[in-house]
């Protein structure tokens, strides 16, 4: 599939590493993306945050946060980027005024179509050696697992897929508590044995 020679010893990595495939498909829309969004306050997460605003009602950082799986902290200097030029807004949540809710203007709204466009031409080169129908087949299939992998915690079952997938075997259960272990940020450690009185 790469144009290299075949070596039955070695299978081309394209053919069926999930992974590899997946990094060259990812690096090309990133480089792609960011030369789309080079003048984009905050850059492609900027992008990916007022996408997460538009579609959806106004949410407090908290809940953009895990939908959109950016840190808390980065989030807060990216809605500040968003808002000098009008693209959003924050409002205290009637609900609790403690919470401030992000909302999408006019402006962001206008800001965000431009650039989807932009995005959509990208995607259009980079599903380029595709028939439409494939291209619609491959939008579709990718959007059921994104929804599936967004409805699972990585933190806390990926890990355990890792652990699963190593080379040594772990008994199920020193599996669970490796990987509560791993949740918690503590790290078992044995019980010294007692001697036994001489």
């Amino acid at each position: 599939m790469t144009g290299a020679p075949h070596r039955p010893d070695r299978p081309d990595p394209l053919d069926d590493d999930l992974g590899w495939m997946l990094g060259i498909v990812f690096r090309g829309y990133v480089r792609a993306a960011e030369h789309a969004l080079t003048e984009f306050p905050g850059g492609p997460r900027g992008y990916q945050l007022l996408t997460a605003a538009i579609n959806g009602p106004a949410r407090n950082q908290g809940a953009i946060a895990e939908e959109t799986g950016i840190d808390r902290t980065v989030l807060t200097y990216l809605i500040d980027d968003l808002e000098r030029p009008g693209f959003v807004t924050r409002r205290a949540d009637p609900a609790d005024r403690r919470n401030r809710l992000v909302e999408v203007t006019d402006a962001g709204r206008a800001a965000w179509e431009q650039r989807r466009l932009a995005l959509r031409q990208v995607e259009s080169h980079l599903l380029g050696a595709l028939t439409p129908t494939e291209s619609a087949t491959v939008r579709s299939l990718l959007q059921k697992v994104a929804c599936s992998a967004q409805a699972v915690d990585p933190l806390r079952d990926l890990c355990e897929v890792v652990t699963q997938a190593q080379a040594d075997p772990v008994a199920p259960a020193a599996r669970r508590t490796g990987a509560a272990a791993v949740r918690s940020g503590r790290t078992a450690t044995p019980r010294a044995r007692r001697r036994r009185p001489d």
